[in-house]
């Protein structure tokens, strides 16, 4: 399907108004950080069973969206694993021994006594916080686990992480046995990942690279793939439409591993999303009239259990699937953005469409996005106006580039080297810069340079977009002019069989 220019910017417009701000993302995890503290405490009861406390969830995934109004929390579901026996005690009573130490942590923190649902506990935090966090206690069930799936044909790939939990609702809840529900966030986590991994690390290397710091140092959830955000616009669609009816609503879980499924590694937002949306439905298996949908971390699990129990909730899953087919296909027949805007809003909100409008007004008035906000001192200047394009060619890394001497010279004074977003130089002096590369050969040279300021804008030199240059004996150099007071940049470019094999990141030169 062949989608028009607008439409491509208005999907990611929607995408970043969904996004979770990162001090959310940050006071969720000094949160279950501090839990997990607390449980590994000299007193604790359960610091003998080494109990560790991690993320799981569409905060793990990175699939976490905003609610629909401010009056709604962010759901944080913990796993806390304990190594324990289950010969030694039940389902029932390893979960009120967690239930005892959060009650004693909730004290602690002066908040609410913990709630006890069917297999978590939930810690309520202050309204202001806008999050509470779901803790569910496991042991680690490996070996079992593998077991069972050899038994029954079933792939064992993601087995190593298996755990056993508790869960009031099952028959042996209260009795020793070795028959305990079983779950696999992590090997789910690692699948996932594993579904766009080659686009997530391209993506990270990238950022890394424009803030010339290491990949280490970008934290994940600064890093997002057109899959992350497809299935963040297409669990708002479905929250709008189901918001008188949640219990029929479609689960998350099904939606995001039916998008993964059906994700080929599409690099652009809008090819993921139409894509997802033509092929998902064909991940559904049909298991002798059951329909099936295997949780790839434990094939022996249907995500879609209770389609049997609830036929409604199959009929409310391709009802959704029929809605939102259409209201995509009629956004990407539209003639303008206003028009899909207003052809989207019934099952977006207008709340999310008026924030979509203002970061694409944002981005047109050249507001500088700051993406990385939490890496304080270790994050270098980005300059990022509306003008900077894109790199053109999607990035597969294949070695690195950088730009290792920048030199001023001008008439009557020596040449001297000088620094990234160093002293300001004065103008209508010459620059070169000279870069060094461990790509191998053959490759293609570009060079980006950004201007800013009134003087270029004035002159029609803002520039911004990418200029090949000649390899002139075996140096990788560019040669430039200070014409304009204000704040510039300039990056070198690898490009190896139309891929960006290596980028420099930004060199920030300061003229006045």
């Amino acid at each position: 399907m062949r989608v028009p220019k607008h439409i491509e910017e208005l999907l990611e417009d929607l995408a970043e108004s969904l996004q979770i701000p990162p001090n959310r993302y940050e006071a969720a995890e000094r949160s279950y950080k501090s839990v997990g503290d607390w449980l590994q405490r000299e007193t604790s009861t359960l610091r003998s069973a080494n109990p560790q406390v991690y993320i799981q969830g569409s905060f793990q995934l990175g699939t976490a969206i905003r609610p629909i109004s401010d009056a709604e929390d962010y759901d944080v579901d913990l796993v806390c694993e304990v190594s324990a026996s289950k010969a030694l005690q039940t389902q029932a009573q390893l979960k009120a021994d967690l239930g005892y130490e959060l009650a004693a942590y909730a004290e602690a923190h002066k908040l609410d006594e913990p709630e006890e649902g069917r297999r978590c506990w939930t810690l309520n935090y202050a309204d202001s916080a806008q999050f509470h966090l779901d803790t569910l206690v496991a042991i680690p069930d490996a070996v079992r686990k593998r077991l069972l799936l050899e038994q029954s044909g079933l792939s064992t790939q993601w087995s190593e992480t298996a755990i056993a939990i508790t869960d009031r609702e099952h028959p042996m809840y209260r009795q020793i046995s070795e028959d305990w529900p079983h779950s696999n966030p992590k090997g789910y986590s690692n699948w996932f990942h594993s579904r766009m991994a080659e686009v997530f690390n391209a993506r990270r290397q990238m950022l890394a690279m424009e803030a010339r710091a290491s990949v280490e140092d970008i934290p994940e959830y600064e890093v997002r793939t057109p899959l992350q955000y497809a299935i963040q616009i297409l669990k708002r669609h479905r929250d709008m439409m189901f918001v008188d009816h949640p219990d029929d609503k479609p689960i998350s879980i099904i939606l995001t591993t039916l998008a993964a499924n059906a994700y080929q590694q599409e690099t652009s937002l809008v090819g993921t999303l139409y894509n997802i949306l033509q092929h998902m439905d064909s991940f559904i298996e049909d298991r002798d009239g059951v329909a099936w949908i295997a949780n790839p971390a434990d094939p022996a699990e249907n995500f879609a259990d209770r389609w049997q129990q609830y036929p409604e909730r199959k009929r409310a899953f391709y009802d959704w699937l029929e809605q939102v087919r259409t209201d995509f296909a009629n956004a990407a027949a539209a003639m303008s953005r206003d028009s899909a805007l207003a052809g989207l809003q019934p099952h977006f909100g207008k709340r999310l469409i008026e924030a979509a409008q203002a970061h694409r007004q944002s981005i047109r008035g050249g507001a500088l996005k700051t993406l990385f906000s939490s890496l304080g001192s270790a994050a270098k200047s980005i300059l990022n106006p509306s003008h900077r394009q894109r790199p053109p060619w999607d990035l597969v890394t294949q070695g690195d580039v950088q730009i290792k001497r920048a030199i001023v010279d001008r008439n009557g004074f020596r040449p001297h080297e000088f620094a990234s977003n160093g002293s300001a130089l004065t103008k209508h002096a010459n620059l070169r810069f000279e870069a060094d590369t461990n790509v191998p050969k053959p490759y293609k040279v570009y060079w980006q340079v950004v201007n800013t300021g009134r003087e270029a804008e004035s002159a029609g030199g803002l520039r911004g977009g990418f200029d090949e240059t000649i390899i002139t004996a075996g140096k990788l150099m560019r040669k430039e002019n200070t014409l304009y007071t204000g704040q510039h940049s300039i990056e070198c470019f690898i490009v190896k069989n139309n891929l960006l094999a290596a980028r420099s990141g930004q060199f920030i030169v300061n003229i006045q």
